[in-house]
Order: structure tokens, then sequence, then C-alpha cells
């Protein structure tokens, strides 16, 4: 069973995420209804089970939830593929949304790395801030230690930009952890 439990709980943000890479309810809740939108939309598209509860310090602003929700989903990645064998490893999407145009290339290489160009003219889409995307996508990217390259050549809308990062990173995701017919590890190492 590819699926992991996650349980973080700070000073700022308890978390709860329960993730099946072969799919299941999505339920989203972490008190802010545009990254809310987001996650819905991860799970969605990636054909994942996805649950994930939040308690933020929204008093505060965004960051530490947007953030921490990143670290806690990354690690449920992480538990969730295992020792990383049997799966595609790479995927690469492309989603337009009206004016604005996301790609995401990513690489479950057990190395975390995140390169993220994109900038938004708007900083909020309703209460969430935008410049919390690239926070999310680094703690993902770090705590399910992977390589994921964003990229958002063109857009207007914050809106439109985020929501088709957001689903190219699902797509994306979706396509890498896909199983393959190789049993092993893909690497001329043999280990990740």
């Amino acid at each position: 069973m590819r699926s992991a439990k996650i349980e973080r709980n700070t000073k700022e943000t308890q978390i709860s995420v329960e993730l099946n890479l072969d799919g299941g309810e999505v339920e989203i809740s972490t008190g802010i209804g545009f990254f809310d939108h987001m996650l819905t939309a991860l799970g969605v598209h990636g054909g994942f089970g996805l649950k994930v509860y939040v308690k933020g310090d929204l008093e505060v602003d965004t960051h530490h939830t947007v953030e921490d929700t990143g670290i806690a989903i990354g690690k449920a990645f992480k538990q969730a593929l295992g020792d990383m064998s049997g799966i595609e490893r790479y995927g690469f999407f492309s989603v337009p949304m009206d004016e604005s145009l996301a790609v995401c290339t990513l690489d479950i290489s057990n190395r975390p790395f995140l390169v993220f160009k994109a900038s938004f003219e708007q900083e909020l889409c309703g209460d969430y801030e935008t410049c919390t995307t690239e926070e999310f996508f680094r703690a993902f990217a770090m705590n399910s230690c992977m390589t994921i390259h964003i990229q958002v050549p063109y857009g207007i809308n914050a809106h439109h930009e985020i929501e088709a990062i957001f689903k190219a990173f699902a797509h994306a995701l979706k396509i890498a952890v896909a199983e393959n017919e190789n049993a092993g590890v893909l690497s001329t190492k043999g280990v990740l």
C-alpha cells in the first residue's frame, strides 16, 4: 500500500495529512480558502487520496500554515514512496489557464532542490498571500527529497498562474509516481 499518515504539531501549526498515491477521497481544510482550492486541485489532478487538516496561526498571516503544510505533505510523499523503487521517477507537465502558462518538471531523486521562476502581480488571492507559493514548494521539495523545477513564463492573473502551477505539479507527480514494470530503482547506481 503506497500510503502515509503524518502528524506535525508546533506552537504555530497543528497538521494532519493522509496520503494514498493510488487514489481515494480528497478532503482539505486549512483555514485559507484559496489554499484549500489549490490542495484540492493537487489531490484531484494527481489522482491521489489526500486528506489535509490544518489549524494555523492565521492571526499572524498565512506563511506558517502554508509552509508547514508543504513540510507535512512532502514528508507524506517521502514516506509513501519508501525506497522509491518501481516508479517512473521523472515527471513533466504544462498547464495553460486562460492567459497564464505553468510548467513543472520533477525528479524523485532523493536530492531535494527547488527552482521556482514565477512572480505574481497581485499580493493576495482571497486571504492567501501569493508569495507563500514558493515557500510551499520549497518545503515540499526539501521534505519529499525531490528535485522540482517550476516556471510561469507568462501570465497576468495570480489566481490563474498559481492554479496552473498546482495543476502542472499534480500531473507531473502523477506521472513520476506511476508504477513501472521495472521492480528496481530507476538509477544506474541502483539506489537513490
